[in-house]
């Protein structure tokens, strides 16, 4: 059996303004994140972790290097499990995203949707579960760190709950989250889904 814990990565600044910050570069933890992930590795200090993995982009190999070095382990990039790309959606606001006419058809009907110049939400999950089987195909034992954002952890989520892919949005993914996945010859369970521990910045 593999046992994943499926990570969010911390706050940044995109999150907390609403913005999506897609594959900008240098997208960094804000003071928050860096609380959340110093308590995540501490609450993940008794966990049998072997192997620890993360998107590429610098905002989780922020979240995912403490949890690795605690267990003298080293982050292993995974480009599938990368942000999804929103293509002219990337760096704007929730708040003015909203108002076009895409937003609704991507809210609800995601199975046929596609973010312009962009990728498709169905290609992404088909890229991250594509990633899951690969890991779990090279681990078949162990407990596993998976690093990622919340639109890619909540493909997977559904993929593996028997989601329709258009329902996907349902499940809610917080920053610096824990959900985990049993998989095994004899199936998938889904033990957790978005476990927070509050946190707060001491001024």
């Amino acid at each position: 059996m593999t046992r994943i814990l499926l990570i969010r990565h911390g706050e940044n600044n995109y999150t907390q303004t609403g913005k999506l910050a897609g594959w900008i570069k240098g997208v960094h933890l804000n003071e928050m994140g860096r609380v959340q992930v110093t308590t995540l590795a501490e609450n993940l200090a008794t966990y049998p972790i072997n192997y620890v993995y993360s998107s590429p982009l610098v905002r989780a190999l922020e979240t995912a290097r403490p949890i690795a070095a605690s267990k003298k382990l080293t982050v292993r990039k995974c480009y599938q499990v990368g942000e999804v790309r929103y293509g002219q959606w990337q760096g704007k606001s929730l708040k003015v995203l909203r108002k076009t006419k895409l937003w609704n058809q991507i809210q609800n009907r995601p199975a046929i949707s596609s973010f312009p110049d962009g990728e498709s939400i169905r290609y992404a999950q088909i890229r991250a579960v594509g990633a899951i089987e690969k890991i779990v195909g090279r681990h078949p034992k162990g407990c596993i760190v998976l690093v990622s954002h919340a639109d890619v952890i909540k493909l997977i989520l559904a993929h593996y709950l028997g989601l329709a892919l258009d329902l996907y949005q349902r499940i809610v993914i917080n920053t610096a989250s824990i959900s985990e996945l049993d998989i095994s010859y004899n199936g998938v369970k889904v033990i957790r889904i978005n476990q927070t521990t509050k946190v707060s910045v001491t001024k």
